[in-house]
């Protein structure tokens, strides 16, 4: 026998409570994406902080920072070059004034 004090469930206000329970469903499963989301992101930089590369930020930095020390190891290859070509035309020229002088060391005798 059913209680005369509980109010009669009708068929508009099941539907009602169908559609908020939808609404409150998209809503949650709205959020667990953006919680899940955000885990991965803060999970992704722990791991990345722990395996002792840095931050993801850090790496740009390194980026730009390999990019000069290669530019600058160009230009000191391209200084030592020249300075080897230098050093070359001095031995050179050395070489060419000690035989000059050996030779007129030999012809004074």
């Amino acid at each position: 026998m059913p209680s005369s004090a509980s109010p009669p469930v009708s068929l508009a206000s099941l539907q009602t409570d169908l559609a908020n329970s939808h609404a409150r469903n998209t809503r949650l499963v709205t959020q667990i994406r953006r919680l899940e989301r955000r885990l991965s992101e803060l999970m992704g930089k722990q791991a990345w902080r722990e395996s002792g590369l840095g931050a993801p930020a850090d790496h740009e930095e390194l980026q730009r920072q390999v990019t000069r020390l290669e530019q600058m190891n160009t230009e000191l290859t391209a200084q030592l070059e020249e300075r080897d070509a230098e050093l070359e035309a001095a031995r050179a020229a050395n070489r060419e004034l000690t035989r000059a002088l050996n030779q007129r060391e030999s012809a004074g005798r």
